[in-house]
């Protein structure tokens, strides 16, 4: 499986937000070519601002794995992480992280003024499919203006 493939399925997390409403962003974890763990931004539905795709989705995968750590595990999400994300992401100590679109306005380099607030042993890969994740988000805000 590719990254393209797992940011597919992370796009149609995304697309579930996007029909709810919320601001579209879509998350999942991968280990060892599984989908372990999927979500979506559900900040409105739960009346809750730390309710973002990666947050439900790692909450997920720990379930899943019954640990607190990831070192194996990839991360798919259609944009950047903002900086409670990757303060989150840091801890979880996940070995890879994938993300579609930057985000200018609220990414975690904005914040930190820095490219790496994650664990040291962690991969990162940027850009895969960011022009369909990033239409995504462009179409939801045009909508709601």
């Amino acid at each position: 499986m590719t990254d393209d493939y797992y940011m597919m399925l992370a796009l149609k997390e995304a697309k579930k937000a996007f029909e709810d409403e919320e601001i579209p962003i879509g998350a999942i974890v991968v280990l060892n070519e599984k989908v372990i763990a999927r979500g979506h931004n559900m900040t409105e539905k739960l009346n809750d601002p730390t309710a973002h795709a990666e947050m439900i989705a790692l909450t997920s995968a720990f379930n899943y794995l019954g640990s607190k750590y990831l070192p194996e595990a990839t991360l798919y999400v259609t944009i950047e992480p903002c900086l409670m994300c990757a303060g989150a992401l840091y801890w979880s100590k996940i070995g890879k992280i994938v993300w579609g679109a930057d985000d200018e306005k609220n990414g975690h380099k904005r914040i930190t003024g820095t490219t790496w607030p994650f664990h040291q042993k962690t991969e990162i890969v940027k850009g895969v499919l960011k022009e369909e994740c990033a239409l995504l988000l462009q179409t939801f805000f045009k909508k709601k203006r």
